[in-house]
């Protein structure tokens, strides 16, 4: 199986039924033509290695906050709720995240401003590339919708947007270590959208329908794009979400910078008008974070 190439050149009825056909087969695609530019893509590249090498002491000092803000050391969070293996072992990478900056507000779920590092031109080279990637996500979700045939008011729900862009650092595994150490073990994402830059290093493996997993390589020309698990609940699991996996044994260090593009967090997510007898329950995506999150990381046990 070959994961499929979006072109963001075509015109939009093209890119429409392209987006149908691969995430409603596979639920992962490469996506050339964005239009981000590589100096963007370098500066968060840069920004993400300058942070990483720091001494771990600096790294702490801005250690995740309840509102999932910060440094995430590695070995430190776990994907307990997998359902796609028997997940005992600590994911073997270590983050810096940063959301939507927004004022601490009591009534909403994960709001507040977001933690900076002491490094120059580091905070100016994040939030420019943050900036870019909210604008092409929010296109692409656009995209997204017109494949499965939503109302277009349903944008709304991304007029405030839940944003994250992780800076990430995955040491190489050693040499005989268990196959069931990861560095990102077996998962579904649980939000909308994720579009992934990556470096030259492999590593990323996703589930094929029929079983087994495949190497997705690296492009220097293109994001890897898939959809999340609220995503596939809007669609009435018309659009689906992949499993995947990050297995580093290259030997090299590797970095790459997801970016998560979900509703607000007050949204109600179901399936949309349009795509058939309900196959889901309503939830409240704030209500679903808070549950994944606190199983997940220790900066959000109760």
């Amino acid at each position: 199986m070959e994961i499929p190439v979006l072109d963001a050149t075509k015109p939009t009825d093209t890119l429409v039924r392209a987006f149908a056909e691969a995430y409603g087969t596979v639920g992962f695609a490469y996506l050339t033509g964005h239009g981000v530019p590589l100096a963007l893509v370098n500066g968060v590249f840069d920004a993400n290695r300058a942070f990483h090498a720091q001494p771990l002491a600096q790294k702490q000092a801005i250690a995740l906050d309840r509102n999932h803000r910060g440094y995430i050391a590695t070995a430190t969070s776990t994907d307990v709720n997998s359902s796609l293996a028997e997940v005992t072992k600590p994911n073997q990478s270590a983050s810096f995240m940063m959301m939507r900056e927004e004022a601490q507000d009591p009534a909403r779920y994960l709001s507040g401003p977001n933690q900076w590092p002491d490094l120059p031109g580091f905070r100016e080279a994040v939030e420019a590339y943050n900036a870019t990637m909210t604008a092409l996500a929010h296109r692409l979700m656009g995209v997204a919708l017109r494949s499965i045939d939503a109302p277009a008011a349903v944008l709304d729900a991304f007029a405030r947007p839940t944003t994250w862009l992780r800076l990430l650092h995955y040491p190489p595994l050693p040499d005989g270590s268990p196959p069931d150490l990861y560095g990102s073990a077996p998962h579904t994402d649980f939000g909308c959208l994720t579009l992934l830059a990556t470096d030259d290093v492999g590593g990323l493996q996703v589930k094929a329908p029929g079983g087994g997993w495949i190497d997705a390589p690296p492009r220097a020309d293109a994001f890897i794009v898939n959809v999340g698990d609220m995503l596939h609940r809007m669609s009435n699991g018309k659009l689906r979400s992949t499993p995947h996996r990050v297995v580093n044994r290259t030997g090299r260090e590797r970095y790459s910078v997801p970016f998560f593009y979900d509703p607000d967090v007050a949204y109600d997510v179901a399936p949309l008008p349009g795509t058939g007898a309900p196959r889901f329950e309503p939830i409240n995506f704030g209500d679903f974070l808070r549950g994944e999150l606190e199983a997940a990381y220790e900066a959000h046990k109760k």
